[in-house]
């Protein structure tokens, strides 16, 4: 797999520019999602914010403001199943991952019975994704059977969008036997939507999708809505996706507010971890500097927030990393 890597701010100008470094530099890999969705922005703005290289000018001089040393990268991936399995055996020190398929992954359960991954850990809740079940301009369906015999984008394999599809879908009766489905990104759907090549797709991300922009203003588009009951039915299925709604206006040509289920993005770390580097990452994420990257980067970072930050994470069942326990007691956010 090609994997795309952006270095965080100016972490290799100060490296380059720097005579002689204090300190050995420490790379942090950050696993996120494909190019045209919401993992990848967001994790850059992280790594950005949590880095501060062997050599770069101090905080409080209008430099770096994350941990001494630290060089994160955020690394495109397929997204949550890829990103748990590579923190899970060292490829990755960190990842965004929705919070179902972390759950299954950390217990072993589901689709991963008798596999579970128990180096994983929590340092925060992030955003909710939002699921959008695109289609063509002008279309419509009344529920997820309508999908039956039909072309649909149920995500790129290794992404937790499709571990989720699948299992709705089957709620409904539509499985691999009876859809022609295709395992695309999120770029990808789009295109071939565009194009006709599929009838419908799915994708779960924080809006606006930066794709399904382009695709609103230029092809066009639609969004199925779920009935109130539809997500009830989902919710039982998969308790961690809840319902939640996508604004009306946030896509061209979308005049009307979406109701779908909705699933939390985690950032989750190995355990392997040290507590102190996990409390200073953690530190970073949250400090002031972060704080003003989050809010002039994609429209999702102004949701990430401290106070939020323990949603659901006590339900959930996967233990958060000593290091982020300690600085979320310190800070008074966990008792």
């Amino acid at each position: 797999m090609t994997i795309k890597a952006t270095l965080a701010g100016i972490a290799l100008t100060a490296i380059m520019a720097a005579p002689a470094l204090a300190q050995d530099p420490t790379f942090f890999r950050i696993g996120t999602g494909g190019a045209g969705g919401t993992y990848f922005p967001i994790g850059g703005t992280i790594a950005n914010g949590i880095s501060a290289p062997p050599g770069s000018r101090a905080c409080e001089d209008g430099g770096q403001c994350g941990v001494p040393g630290l060089i994160a990268i955020a690394q495109s991936t397929t997204a949550s199943v890829f990103n748990n399995s590579a923190v899970q055996n060292g490829e990755l020190e960190a990842g965004l991952a929705a919070a179902d398929v972390t759950r299954s992954m950390y217990l072993g359960e589901g689709k991963f019975e008798g596999k579970p991954h128990p180096n994983l850990r929590v340092v925060a809740n992030l955003f909710p994704e939002d699921l959008h079940l695109v289609l063509p301009a002008g279309q419509a369906i009344g529920d997820l059977s309508d999908l039956e015999g039909k072309r649909v984008g149920i995500a790129q394999a290794g992404s937790g969008t499709q571990v989720a599809v699948l299992q709705m879908l089957e709620a409904w009766g539509v499985t691999r036997d009876n859809m022609d489905e295709a395992e695309l990104n999120n770029s990808q759907s789009a295109e071939r939507l565009a194009d006709g090549q599929i009838d419908a797709y799915f994708y779960a991300a924080g809006w606006p999708v930066a794709a399904m922009v382009q695709l609103a203003s230029t092809k066009g588009m639609a969004l199925h809505s779920f009935s109130d009951e539809d997500l009830q039915k989902i919710n039982e299925i998969i308790p961690a996706y809840i319902p939640s709604e996508i604004p009306d206006g946030v896509y061209e040509g979308v005049d009307e507010a979406i109701k779908t289920p909705a699933v939390s993005a985690l950032l989750n770390v190995s355990s392997e971890l040290s507590e102190e580097l996990v409390y200073e990452l953690t530190k970073a994420l949250w400090n002031d500097n972060t704080r003003k990257l989050l809010d002039n980067g994609h429209a999702k970072g102004k949701q990430i927030t401290s106070d939020t930050a323990l949603d659901g994470i006590a339900e959930l069942g996967v233990p958060l990393h000593p290091g982020a326990e300690r600085f979320y007691r310190e800070a008074g956010l966990l008792k």
